[in-house]
Parts: structure tokens; C-alpha cells; sequence
């Protein structure tokens, strides 16, 4: 196991980048991003968690001609030959094919997010790139979390340098807008009873620390949504701004965080109103991931903050109608892939 490299020099370390579900658009992104950066590379050193089998049956449907090498082994890049495409084997083979997934691969999606923290915890890799994964198929496998965030928060939670429960926080980041729900995958019946001053105050403070530490702001200005049409309209659609949402807010500008509202999110989104604040924090997932997706679905990244690591990932699903065709569009992955960079950089 590689010693733990000091943060003076954590970016010498790679990206360590998760299969995701093999049966989806994933792993022909990767494929893709890895042929363009032959012809001009640019991308910062990663390497794939993956069964190499897999990955081998996949570029060759997608006709790319790659040298695969073995992460960790010799690497023949560094004697000056065709660079090769790292990857960090998983013990659990992979069986699904493109748009065929396999209840059976569970273990080995599960196997490489649990590898990439334990490489990050233990300097081998300086941060994490998950690919997509399908909620359902895992359900159905026995996944006891709602999500990819959740998941790895209970991984952090498990290291020795973590003296408290942590709570993850899910950041939509786009060139045009930056964006936090603080309920994330519950029905949206139970968000009113989830919302509590407590939660909207840990969600604000974790956003705002790592906007600050991790994105260079020196005061990031947050703009926090009603629940309510027209933000309740003083009580008259609901109370949940006036008992819960307005107090909250109170207590963080007493901290000293610099956010208003509460906001109609019907209203917060247009281009003037984004240009007075650095991130919108919404009450519920739909009502962040909505405006982020639809001003720019291929460049939004997924963050998980309030975590002691970085992960991004690619804001979309398996797409599994294209996988294995050649058609999806990298952008969202490349653009995750370079926000991990610049974020441990």
C-alpha cells in the first residue's frame, strides 16, 4: 500500500475513475474522452477501477485500438511509448453488455467506489470520478443507500480522521449556475417533514465552507429558495418559509454567511437574478437539478461536498438506449474530470 503523499504534493497523484454501470454509457465516455486526448493530450492522469475484460470487449464495439496497462504496474507511457489507458482491476468480473445490465454486477460497481475512497485515504489517488450508476439495478442487488452521495459519505465516515457524522451535500456546478438541494433522494411527499432550521443551516454551512476552501471564494454570496409557491406568500401557501425556512436563515447571516432569502424559485433562476449570487440552495432535488440541467445539461458537474475528498461525477444517467453505439456526449464527464483536477490542484 503506497504511503500517503502530503498535501504539498497531492497532485502529483491520479484521478482514480469508477465504472459506474457497466451496461450504460460510462465506459464508452471514457473510451471516447481517452481517443480524443491521443490526438491532443490534455487531461490530467487518471486511471479506470474496472474489470479489464470488460473494457477491452467494450473499445473494441466502439472500434478504438487502445494499449491497456495494469494501474500500479510498470507504466510503458514513462519510457516514452503510445501512451496506454490505466486500469486498476476489480476482483468481481463484469457481465453486462450495452444496454443489458446484469443484476450480478453490483458487487464490482460497489467493489470499485469502495477502492477509489481507500485509494484516496491512502494516497494512491488525490480524488474520485464516478461514472453513472442505475439506482434501481443496485436496489435490486441489495444496495442499502439512495444514492451515490449517501453511499460515500458512510465510506468517510468510516475513516479514523472523521470525529463526527458526516453529512453529504449534493452541488449541481455549471458554467452558468451553481446549485444545492438540501433534501436530495426522498419522495417529495416527505420533504416538508424532512426540512428542518437544523438541516437548512448544516446544508448552507458545509456549502459555504467548501465554496471557500475548495472554489477560492472569499465570501460567497447564497441565495436560499422558498418551498411554497411565491415563496409561501407571507403564509398564505404554506407556513414552511415563515416557521422554518426564514429562522434558519436568521441564525447563518448570525454566523456571518451571506445569504438572503427566502426566495420564490420561480423567480431566482432567470440571468439577472443569477448574477447576485454564487449558489442557489433549494429545498428539495427537483427544484435545483431542474435549472442546472436545463441551462446546461452536457457541462454540469455533480459535487459532493462535506466530505474529507473530493468526488465529482457526470449529471446524467446510463443512457442505456445509446450504449455501446458510440453516441453519447462527453462533455459532462470531461467537464467532471477537470473540476476534480482544478479542485486538488
Amino acid at each position: 500500500m503506497a504511503a500517503k503523499m502530503s498535501q504539498n504534493n497531492i497532485d502529483q497523484l491520479p484521478l482514480a475513475i469508477t465504472i459506474g454501470e457497466p451496461s450504460g454509457i460510462g465506459v464508452d465516455i471514457i473510451l471516447q474522452i481517452w481517443h480524443e486526448n491521443l490526438k491532443a493530450p490534455r487531461l490530467p492522469e487518471f486511471y479506470l477501477l474496472c474489470d479489464p475484460s470488460h473494457l477491452k470487449v467494450r473499445a473494441k464495439t466502439l472500434g478504438f485500438d487502445f494499449q491497456f496497462a495494469v494501474h500500479g504496474e510498470e507504466n510503458p507511457a514513462a519510457t516514452g511509448e503510445k501512451p496506454v489507458f490505466l486500469v486498476h482491476p476489480l476482483k468481481n468480473k463484469l457481465r453486462g453488455k450495452p444496454a443489458q445490465p446484469n443484476k450480478a454486477d453490483a458487487g464490482g460497481i460497489v467493489e470499485a467506489i469502495e477502492t477509489a475512497v481507500s485509494h484516496i485515504q491512502n494516497g494512491i489517488a488525490r480524488a474520485m470520478v464516478t461514472l453513472p450508476i442505475n439506482k434501481k439495478s443496485l436496489y435490486d442487488a441489495g444496495f442499502d443507500y439512495p444514492g451515490h452521495t449517501e453511499f460515500l459519505a458512510s465510506l468517510a465516515n468510516t475513516w479514523p480522521t472523521t470525529s463526527t457524522h458526516l453529512t453529504p451535500v449534493m452541488m449541481l456546478a455549471g458554467p452558468e449556475l451553481r446549485a444545492v438541494p438540501v433534501t436530495i433522494h426522498i419522495p417529495l411527499i416527505e420533504v416538508p417533514s424532512a426540512l428542518t432550521q437544523n438541516t437548512i443551516i448544516e446544508t448552507v454551512t458545509i456549502a459555504e465552507r467548501d465554496l471557500r476552501e475548495r472554489f477560492g471564494f472569499t465570501k460567497p454570496r447564497i441565495a436560499i429558495s422558498g418551498l411554497n409557491p411565491h415563496a409561501g406568500e407571507e403564509g398564505a401557501m404554506g407556513k414552511e418559509e415563515m416557521n422554518v425556512i426564514a429562522p434558519a436563515i436568521i441564525k447563518l447571516q448570525a454566523q456571518g454567511i451571506d445569504c438572503t432569502g427566502p426566495l420564490p424559485a420561480d423567480t431566482m433562476f432567470h440571468k439577472s437574478a443569477r448574477e447576485r449570487y454564487d449558489l442557489a440552495v433549494c429545498m428539495y432535488h427537483d427544484q435545483a437539478l431542474i435549472p442546472a440541467k436545463a441551462l446546461a445539461f452536457d457541462e454540469t458537474v455533480n459535487v459532493t461536498l462535506g466530505l474529507p475528498f473530493v468526488r465529482t461525477s457526470p449529471d446524467h444517467g446510463t443512457a442505456y438506449d445509446i450504449a455501446g453505439t458510440g453516441k453519447a456526449n462527453p462533455a459532462s464527464t470531461l467537464a467532471a474530470i477537470c473540476m476534480a483536477d482544478e479542485m486538488t490542484s
